[in-house]
């Protein structure tokens, strides 16, 4: 008995991963395709809420850099007017011992207290010398921010603030992942600044990033999905994949229509796919992957933006006065990402927990904070109480006053949070992901193919848009399997000429070629390296 639809390629999941591979294969107008989704709305982990008061939050810390021309082109597609889009200088800091100190912590130790500036030079010194000799690898990120940082910045920030990132402790995690997201500090830079009493540059890929104006990152993910045919989208809970059985190559959705399939890109996390397919070899290999969940937690506030506020994007926190590692002003990102300021709502309470002195609904202006918890089996998480813990964690760190009236709240737990780079992660992957293809499956993703240092927007739409292109064309998918290629800032001229010729594999086939002289230069460029080669569902295993 055959399916009730049937497809040459299936795409699970519309976060960023199935939306890039969707307009992929809609682009290279051959075969036949069809994405779904369990959500009402495209987006996945890159979508925005909205509460009943009007306050926007991104369910994460999200922001658009790319490293990537495609990506650019597709986002500028779906928002195309000049006023869609907001451009900002990163303004973040790190709180510690009361004082704002310049991001990245360890290029800026001439802001520490001299004790602690005394305690990181002896660290950077001694690690400085370490390398010098040193004829082996570190072998966990440990281990290599001892090397690189030494144990001063590694006590005073990278170990306590790492810990309540990941959930887990970093002589737990490997260090393949680091690529351009921690800076390693140049001694000589440090020492000069400490002399001098200079702070350091903007750092890093995102030192300078765009944000929607209207609708949050969410509106980007919708805005793309309405670029697609209507036809080939099947969104909402009924869409919900509840087996996958891989031998038929056949989908059943919880609506109990199926859907057979020749090759399936899966973005749903790879643990999950396989529990769907009910393979004990694939689910027992799985439970060597790793990850915490992550709590996003959101204040709206009544009042002008505090001066001691300004323009900061977003801010860190090592010290354990508050349970949130990371703050972000999304106020600051747009003017509407809050309520306009005639808008009037009731004071919920005042910071400190007590009662306002009226229940009348007021005027504004508001501003929001948007705030991130980790939580795993090594670093429970007090649930219940968490959001009030959160609020007087802004006031130990000075983010808010006492008497600042809060007007809305926002809790939600993304069970699936952060892939955490493990120390067994490779093993896994090297042999799960393969056999996966084995069988005509892709999964690829922040989560489908579990690795965090490609799993920014532009990183995991690309690795939908590269898996399409190796089903049609034999490609190679650079992003999943050369991180650091992609990643690498230098890498400019191959950005700046990656293009993707809309239709190219048609006009190929119509030209009597293979469909190589239309390959985008990144296919071009990648021709010299050797290939190696959604839904939310209850999690099956957390950091241990």
């Amino acid at each position: 008995m055959g399916a009730d639809i049937n497809v040459d390629v299936l795409v699970i999941g519309a976060g960023p991963t199935g939306l890039g591979a969707a307009k992929r294969l809609n682009q290279l107008n051959g075969p036949s395709w069809l994405i779904l989704d369990s959500n009402e709305k495209a987006g996945g982990l890159a979508s925005t809420d909205v509460t009943p008061e009007g306050f926007l939050y991104d369910v994460g810390g999200h922001v658009i850099f790319s490293h990537y021309k495609y990506f650019d082109d597709c986002i500028n597609e779906a928002l195309p007017r000049e006023d869609d889009w907001s451009t900002h200088q990163r303004i973040s800091y790190v709180r510690y011992k009361g004082v704002w100190v310049p991001y990245p912590f360890q290029n800026n130790v001439s802001i520490l207290p001299k004790e602690d500036q005394v305690k990181a030079m002896d660290g950077l010194i001694d690690a400085a010398m370490e390398c010098r000799v040193a004829n082996t690898k570190p072998q966990n990120f440990d281990e290599w921010i001892l090397r690189m940082q030494g144990v001063g910045l590694a006590d005073m920030f990278m170990r306590p603030y790492n810990y309540k990132v990941w959930a887990v402790p970093t002589t737990k995690m490997q260090c393949q992942w680091l690529g351009e997201r921690v800076a390693a500090p140049d001694l000589k830079t440090v020492t000069k600044n400490v002399i001098l009493n200079k702070v350091a540059g903007n750092w890093g890929p995102n030192a300078t990033f765009r944000f929607p104006t209207r609708d949050g990152t969410g509106g980007i993910w919708i805005a793309v999905a309405e670029t697609l045919p209507k036809g080939k989208k099947m969104f909402g809970k009924d869409n919900e994949v509840v087996k996958v059985e891989a031998d038929k190559k056949v989908v059943t959705l919880k609506s109990g229509k199926t859907i057979g399939y020749g090759k399936l890109i899966n973005t749903m996390a790879v643990d999950h796919l396989v529990e769907a397919m009910g393979n004990q070899e694939l689910v027992k290999l799985s439970k060597g992957l790793f990850y915490s969940s992550t709590h996003v937690i959101g204040v709206g506030i009544r009042g002008a933006r505090p001066e001691r506020i300004g323009d900061k994007c977003w801010l860190y926190f090592p010290e354990d006065n508050c349970p949130f590692y990371r703050a972000t002003i999304f106020s600051n990102y747009s003017e509407f990402n809050q309520p306009q300021a005639d808008v009037k709502l009731p004071t919920i309470a005042l910071a400190n927990g007590s009662k306002p002195s009226s229940s009348d609904a007021k005027e504004g202006p508001y501003w929001s904070i948007m705030l991130e918890v980790s939580q795993s089996s090594m670093k429970p998480v007090d649930e219940e109480n968490l959001l009030k813990d959160c609020i007087q964690g802004l006031i130990n760190t000075e983010m808010v006053k006492p008497e600042d009236e809060i007007v809305s709240t926002y809790h939600r737990k993304f069970d699936h949070g952060y892939p955490t780079p493990s120390l067994e992660r490779e093993g896994v992957l090297k042999e799960l992901l393969p056999k996966l293809q084995d069988m005509d499956i892709y999964s690829r993703g922040r989560f489908g193919s579990w690795r965090y240092e490609v799993g920014n927007q532009d990183h995991s739409f690309m690795l939908g848009v590269e898996a399409a292109d190796h089903i049609v064309t034999g490609s190679v998918e650079l992003t999943l399997n050369y991180p650091d290629f992609v990643n690498t800032r230098q890498n400019n001229e191959r950005r700046l000429a990656q293009t993707f010729a809309f239709g190219a594999a048609s006009e190929a086939k119509s030209n009597g070629t293979n469909g190589t002289q239309e390959l985008p230069t990144r296919e071009r460029a990648a021709s010299n390296v050797s290939a190696t080669g959604g839904h939310s569902r209850k999690s099956s295993k957390q950091v241990k």
